[in-house]
């Protein structure tokens, strides 16, 4: 295991307890699924990923970065830009992209059968952030791997760029209630628990909206921002219609659910 693995997955599992502990003492909503069965799914999810894109690319982004910086590859290297500038350049940029790729992932049926694993989960908690099929992982390394390949950013700044997105991830599926006083600055800058909450109901014309992972002003700029939930947050429904039965919070089911066809597949987003 390489040291930029390790200090994520460290990161990873402080802020996994910091989040829980938090859903514990000041949690937003009464959550309605079994509570451990979805743990064990999410997180085992989580974990099968992690391990197969380390058996199957085990280099990863931050060592391709390396190798790119190296050989003087992409366009960052011709910039001549100092340590932090390009830092922060490369994370505005890579959020970006990231919000791209989340509107494809919905507007794209092939994407959307993989991406719906994700909005299928009938509660939202810290582990929701790290619920994504196998193959949409690896189209996500595959589509980030482009982009350095094009940019070449400094290893630092993927690295860094990598642990504020899993972090943020785990943040804004959190099941926390932000004073409302200070959600409302926050998400002036980074997306709340509240503003992604909005993107997981199951209407679609609210499904559609808050793409963002990280940075909230490309919802502001590209006219994908939503403020609140017409039902509002504590009895708002979240997940897909035809998924709601507890029978889907399974492992196997997540996997194979993408392969086989179910009435909702794409209509709905067909509409937007």
């Amino acid at each position: 295991m390489n040291d930029s693995l390790k200090l994520r997955l460290t990161i990873f599992f402080i802020l996994l307890v910091s989040f829980c502990f938090l859903e514990v003492i000041i949690p937003k909503r009464v959550l309605t699924a079994p509570k451990k069965k979805r743990w064990l799914t999410n997180l085992s999810l989580s974990f099968l990923n992690t391990l197969i894109l380390h058996l199957s690319m085990p280099y990863g982004l931050v060592s391709l970065a390396a190798l790119l910086r190296g050989n003087k590859i992409g366009l960052l290297n011709i910039l001549n830009l100092s340590y932090l500038t390009e830092i922060i350049l490369s994370v505005v940029i890579f959020d970006l992209l990231i919000y791209f790729q989340h509107i494809l992932s919905h507007k794209f049926p092939i994407f959307w059968r993989f991406h719906k694993i994700h909005h299928i989960d009938v509660d939202l908690d810290v582990s929701s952030g790290n619920r994504f099929h196998t193959i949409e992982i690896v189209f996500s390394f595959l589509y980030k791997s482009l982009f350095i390949l094009l940019l070449g950013p400094s290893p630092d700044s993927i690295l860094f760029f990598e642990i504020i997105l899993n972090s943020m991830a785990m943040f804004n599926h959190s099941n926390i209630n932000i004073p409302p006083a200070i959600d409302k600055v926050l998400r002036f800058l980074v997306i709340t628990p509240d503003m992604h909450r909005i993107h997981h109901s199951v209407k679609d014309k609210e499904y559609n909206k808050n793409f963002g992972f990280n940075l909230s002003f490309w919802d502001f700029l590209l006219k994908t921002y939503k403020e609140k939930p017409e039902d509002g947050h504590v009895a708002m429904k979240i997940g897909l219609d035809s998924y709601r039965d507890f029978k889907y919070i399974s492992l196997f089911k997540l996997l194979i659910i993408p392969f086989y066809t179910i009435n909702d597949e794409i209509q709905d987003h067909e509409k937007s």
